[in-house]
This record gives C-alpha cells, structure tokens and sequence, in this order.
C-alpha cells in the first residue's frame, strides 16, 4: 500500500481525532489542525494549532505539508462548532463564529489544498466535507448551524463541477448526533426529536462516518462526486 497525505481538520477531539488515529494506524501520513495543541502523537502525524477561518495561518499550514510531503491526496473538512438558538436570541456573534469555523474555513482549505492537488500526478484526488442532517430536517432551534452547513452542502456540490477536470472529487457526509461535545449541551428533548424523524432511531457512531469516507476515498469511486450522504436516513 502506498502511503496517502491526509489533511484532517478538527482532530484534537471526537470525530476528526478518531479519523486521524485511524488513517494513522492503515500507515499513512496525517496532518491535522485544531485551535489547541495536539492530543496526537505518532510519527506520521504533523499537527498545526490555527483557526480554520485565518487565511494566512491556513495558507502557511498547506504550504508547509506541500514542502514537506510534495503533495497532498485526500481532505476531511470536520472542523466545526454548534450553537442551539431561537432566532430571537441569537447574537449576531454566534452567527459570525460558525460561519466562519464551519464554511470558511471548509473553503479556504479546499482553495488551498485544491491549488496542491492540480497539480498532482495522482488521479485519485478526494476532499469530503462535513454536512449536518439537521439542514434537511429544518430542526427548530439550530437555523443558524443548519444554515452554514445547508452552505457547504451546495458549495460541495457546485465545486464537484468546478474541478472535475483536475481529477478531483468532492462529496459530503451529513451525521446524525455522536456523542461528541459538538452535542452536549443540545436538550435531551431536542435530540429524541431529531432521532424520531429518522428512519434508524439511534445515535451515529465513529465508524458509520467512517463507513461512508472509506467509500468516497476509495480509488475505485473516480465516478463519484457531488453526493451527499445523510446517515440515519430522512423519515419525513
């Protein structure tokens, strides 16, 4: 197997240090980022503690993996934060912070890393970007993260468009609820009402989001691009 360079955004914690760890373990080279230092110690991994949103810190951190590793094969855009508002209560603040966290930090690491990928021999360029069901299921109460992820989902879908010539793919992964601290402090009321409007009553778990990254990292999924894979199904 030859070893892959992945960029893993997120992965001090939850589900971007459960991807990191694994690809990591398969003997490939990881190069994560978090506002924090690393939890991660392995000697494939290159950590950069930045705010996705900080374009020059972002810009630095792929230059670095360019010069370092000559290329870079697959992105997982995970990095992202929630808040849980009415629309009445919600402080332009919060607004400003998730957006640029969950979309503009999605989009400048996939300019970014896509500028590196171009230009690679390699056919099998992937980028994946992280999604939310709670878009399509219009949950009260989280207008403002469903809309900065409703965001991503058409970005991925459009970009698929734009660089399809360049051999690379872009897809999109919606979870349900994991039990990460992305969901700690949602009401329990809210996430039974969320998962009864699934059509598989349960909360997510690592390796079904894994399931469906293996999927569209794969260099057999050349003819994939542009999809969106909402776990848990929509009951609605």
């Amino acid at each position: 197997m030859n070893p892959k360079v992945f960029i893993i955004t997120g992965t001090r914690k939850g589900i971007g240090s459960y991807l990191a760890t694994y690809f990591l373990k398969e003997g490939h080279i990881v190069c994560g980022c978090s506002r924090g230092e690393s939890s991660i110690e392995h000697k494939n991994y290159r950590h950069f503690a930045l705010d996705v949103s900080d374009e020059n810190a972002v810009i630095t951190m792929i230059r670095n993996v360019k010069r370092e590793f000559g290329n870079i094969d697959i992105l997982l855009n995970n990095a992202g934060i929630a808040s849980m508002n009415h629309i009445l209560t919600t402080p332009f603040k919060s607004l400003k912070d998730i957006f640029a966290t969950n979309f503009f930090g999605s989009f400048l690491f996939m300019r970014e890393v896509s500028k590196v990928m171009i230009k690679n021999k390699n056919k099998h360029n992937r980028i994946v970007n992280f999604t939310t069901i709670a878009a399509p299921l219009r949950l009260e109460g989280e207008s403002v993260y469903a809309a900065s992820k409703a965001a991503i989902a058409n970005f991925t879908q459009t970009c698929a468009k734009e660089l399809a010539t360049f051999n690379i793919t872009i897809n999109a992964i919606g979870p349900t609820p994991i039990a990460t601290d992305l969901i700690k402090n949602v009401p329990k009321s809210k996430l039974d009402s969320l998962l009864d409007k699934q059509a598989i009553k349960r909360f997510g778990e690592f390796e079904d989001v894994l399931n469906v990254i293996r999927f569209f990292i794969d260099e057999k999924s050349d003819f994939i691009t542009g999809q969106i894979i909402y776990l848990g199904g929509i009951n609605e």
